[in-house]
């Protein structure tokens, strides 16, 4: 009965290649690749001949099910692939997947290399819960939005980045996740691979110190157990008096007016504000008369 191997490559080191993965593309009747050009790099490398064809992001729905039928009809195995990792991990793959499986296609792993594996294994945080999120959005206010979605999931994210835009993801996260820890990894497995941990300040720091932060991709393991959600913060606040919330903008820089204008535009009453306000100008009135 014909079977669809899903198969993991090398994401850098070739030695990383499994036996079985080996053993697998030579001995399918076709490899489905998400580029032909890197996949026949690899097959030089293992002696692998099995014929190739393309399947990727933008056609696997189509070629997928193409695919599936052809296994159907001929009774053959296929192999999928893509560059680097596992298929399906922020990869192409579940076009072929999905078609295979509504012809009753057993699909079955292969196995080995994934880069957000191979970051969450080399971060040092608590990773017994996590979850995986690709790539975030690029825009600046649509990002910030995810990375706040972000604290309403398990207490460590993985995601991928460009080395082009990961400086301004670090810079969000510090901005938008205060007290988040961050494993920024890159190149993993290949000869400069490089880990740098700690505080999203702190990491933000180093990699706009090191001069070839725009090299190889990154992978991004974000420790949330420290920062504050949304909705506990909120309570925190509610449970402070107006005059201690006015007190608290006042140390943030913000002039007592600002801060007034602040908690207003946070929802509270107009007179309720600008009672605390005098309250607290009576206060320090007297403060001022003591001494």
């Amino acid at each position: 009965m014909a079977a669809l191997y899903v198969v993991a490559t090398p994401i850098g080191n070739l030695n990383d290649m499994t036996p079985r993965a080996v053993e697998t593309l030579k001995s399918v009747s076709l490899i489905a690749a998400e580029d032909t050009r890197q996949t026949m790099k690899l097959c030089q490398v293992f002696d692998i001949h099995t014929p190739m064809t393309s399947v990727h992001r933008h056609n696997e729905a189509d070629k997928g099910r193409q695919i599936a039928e052809r296994m159907a009809q001929e009774d053959i195995d296929v192999a999928v692939v893509t560059d680097a990792g596992t298929p399906c991990v922020s990869d192409p793959g579940w076009g072929l997947i999905e078609a295979a499986l509504s012809l009753d296609i057993p699909v079955l792993p292969v196995p080995g290399c994934c880069a957000a594996v191979a970051a969450l294994s080399v971060c040092g945080f608590d990773t017994r819960s996590w979850a995986f999120y690709g790539f975030l959005p690029r825009e600046k206010k649509e990002l910030r939005e995810a990375l706040r979605d972000l604290l309403q999931g398990p207490p460590v994210a993985v995601v991928h980045e460009s080395p082009f835009r990961v400086i301004d993801l670090v810079e969000a996260i510090d901005e938008t996740l205060p007290g988040a820890k961050i494993s920024a990894s890159c190149d993993l497995t290949k000869l400069h691979e490089l880990t740098l941990r700690g505080g999203a300040g702190e990491v933000l720091n180093k990699l706009r110190a090191n001069p070839k932060a725009e090299k190889g991709e990154y992978c991004l393991v974000i420790d949330l157990h420290g920062v504050e959600k949304p909705e506990a913060a909120a309570q925190a606040n509610a449970n402070l008096s107006l005059e201690a919330r006015l007190v608290e903008g006042m140390t943030a820089g913000l002039t007592l007016r600002a801060s007034q204008e602040q908690l207003i535009a946070e929802g509270e009453k107009k007179n309720a504000v600008k009672q605390a306000a005098l309250r607290l100008k009576r206060l320090f009135a007297d403060d001022g008369d003591e001494a």
